[in-house]
């Protein structure tokens, strides 16, 4: 599978304001006036503890540069019940129903909320991705993405996981959501990798469809079934929470080598315990910030940028207690 080529780039308030009085004579006609009350809408996935964080920190954002500038931003976080496409299209066309000024998204299943998000833009409400990209081919693909390069972190997983077993052994992979980007793209990567190796057998690990207990069934199965099981690789933030459970719960903490995705406080404790050997994260503090950000340059009129990457962190048992603290 293509990997995502981001564009990184660094944005701060400060910038966005210079930018505002640096732009303000040869933009004066063409930006709106600047709107004292603005509303942004989050919709995730579904409801996660992952997704909670990049909430928290859009609120947290909204406040701040509200202070700063003297605006009052609102931020409608609307999460799914289930990982339900036809939910979340709901949600979406519900969103759009409040004349928001901007809306970010991350879709369980781009294809299938094309139709809808395209209605939304028509209506002159800015549509932006968060956590998945936009894939190519979708119709979306012209749309703004904050997020990481996930099929670069698949393979950082991966490759980490190959090394720590010798380059040999049997490996059980788990997908998410099959439909998301993000989740299917580190699953492929996961793949791609460990098809280089040939000493390496490669299992169905199962589908979490991004839920814990889910994880923790779908990995006990598995566990029981393949007794000289070495290795577990994964694809959303859900999976290493059950997975992990699963592994305590067999007694194969010494014998099952588990590489994590993401950084959750349940994910970064199980790796101080020896759970997982260390988990690939990303970034959803930074991802709501921006999201923030974004739109608000949006709202006045701004171009935004196209992707905004906020990079790959990898805990492990050096650097935990780091994240513990955080």
């Amino acid at each position: 599978m293509k990997k995502i080529g981001i564009v990184t780039i660094v944005l701060i308030v400060g910038l966005f304001i210079a930018g505002c009085q640096q732009n303000s004579s040869e933009e004066a006609s063409a930006t709106p006036t600047e709107k004292k009350d603005l509303k942004f809408v989050i919709v995730p996935k579904v409801v996660h503890p992952w997704f909670d964080e990049v909430n928290e920190a859009a609120q947290e954002q909204a406040e701040i540069l509200g202070e700063q500038l003297g605006v009052n931003i609102t931020i409608d976080y609307r999460a799914p019940q289930s990982a339900d496409v036809a939910e979340q299209n709901s949600i979406l066309e519900s969103a759009a129903a409040t004349k928001p000024d901007g809306i970010a998204v991350d879709t369980l299943d781009p294809q299938g909320s094309a139709q809808v998000i395209q209605e939304i833009r028509e209506q002159g409400i800015e549509v932006i991705f968060f956590a998945s990209p936009p894939p190519d081919e979708s119709g979306l693909e012209d749309l703004s993405f904050i997020g990481n390069d996930v099929y670069e972190q698949g393979e950082i997983a991966a490759e980490r996981l190959a090394e720590l077993l010798d380059y040999k052994g049997t490996v059980a992979v788990m997908q998410g959501v099959p439909t998301a980007p993000s989740h299917s793209e580190r699953y492929e990567a996961s793949k791609d990798i460990l098809a280089k190796y040939p000493d390496i057998t490669v299992l169905d690990g199962g589908v979490s469809n991004d839920d814990i207990q889910t994880a923790q069934q779908q990995a006990s199965a598995v566990i029981a079934a393949n007794p000289d099981l070495d290795g577990y690789l994964m694809s959303d933030a859900a999976a290493p929470i059950g997975i992990s459970a699963a592994i305590k719960e067999a007694g194969k903490e010494e014998q099952i080598t588990a590489v994590g995705i993401d950084s959750l406080n349940t994910i970064v404790e199980n790796v101080k315990e020896g759970l997982l050997n260390s988990s690939v994260a990303t970034k959803p503090r930074m991802q709501g910030s921006y999201i923030v950000d974004l739109l608000w340059r949006h709202s006045l009129g701004l171009e935004i940028p196209k992707a905004v990457d906020t990079g790959i962190d990898v805990v492990t048992q050096e650097n935990v207690d780091v994240f513990l603290s955080e």
